[in-house]
């Protein structure tokens, strides 16, 4: 059950209070920059989550400004397309509504996710580099903390997703094994407790430290690709590759 934190309250509460009922996500984007770019990714891991949950979304996007901009890099950064809410006349009946948005925004009604800003260094251009490594710095930090992209971050970013890459492709070499119980658990409680994602990224560390006796290459093959359909990494990349 996915429990997020309602940054109007304070309180946590159900994402999808009703088992198969609708839940409507708006995503607030007041501009086309880093922080704007990390509302749309938080909205993506959201409708994520909740489609893995079995939940029906509906996630519509509000920009007021360069809102061909924001579509492109969310593309490019791996996220599905949002409908435009200014071409929704109305609701479908839904369950909850969820808006996604800077800090410090006001909403009139649901329930309200605030995302942190992120702060670049002068002069760089973070959003010009790797989508994916620019994907994973994000997706480092908390999504209420400043979240910061500069040539040191997106390095160890890199570094880490080439390494993650290249261990996905070995492993894939080897008998395929199931996700074991005890890592999915882990997994399906960091991301339900307010879409943690460094907690699953830290699953994902633990599941590649593991020794070779206490977990099949297979299982960390299968654990990643399963945590992917959240993460949007395309982790299993280089399988195949010589």
């Amino acid at each position: 059950m996915l429990r997020i934190i309602d940054d109007r309250t304070g309180e946590p509460v159900e994402a999808a209070p009703v088992r198969r009922g609708l839940t409507r996500i708006e995503a607030h984007a007041p501009g086309y920059d880093p922080t704007s770019l990390r509302v749309l990714l938080v909205t993506d891991l959201l409708v994520r989550a909740l489609e893995l949950g079995g939940t029906p979304v509906w996630a519509l996007l509000d920009a007021p400004r360069r809102q061909a901009e924001l579509r492109a890099g969310a593309a490019a950064l791996g996220m599905r397309p949002l409908e435009d809410s200014r071409d929704v006349a109305a609701g479908l009946g839904e369950a909850q509504v969820v808006h996604v948005a800077p800090q410090g925004t006001a909403v009139s009604d649901g329930v309200l996710l605030a995302v942190g800003p992120v702060e670049t260094a002068p002069g760089e251009p973070p959003l010009d580099a790797d989508p994916a490594v620019v994907r994973l710095a994000l997706l480092s930090t908390p999504r209420t903390t400043v979240s910061r992209l500069d040539p040191t971050v997106l390095a160890a970013a890199g570094d880490t997703l080439t390494r993650r890459r290249r261990a996905v492709a070995d492993w894939a070499r080897r008998p395929s094994r199931p996700v074991p119980d005890t890592v999915r658990a882990r997994l399906r409680a960091a991301w339900e407790n307010d879409l943690d994602i460094p907690a699953v990224l830290r699953v994902l560390h633990d599941v590649a430290q593991a020794p070779p006796g206490e977990l099949p290459d297979g299982a960390r093959f299968e654990t990643f690709v399963h945590a992917d359909r959240l993460l949007g990494l395309d982790l299993a990349r280089d399988v195949g590759a010589p």
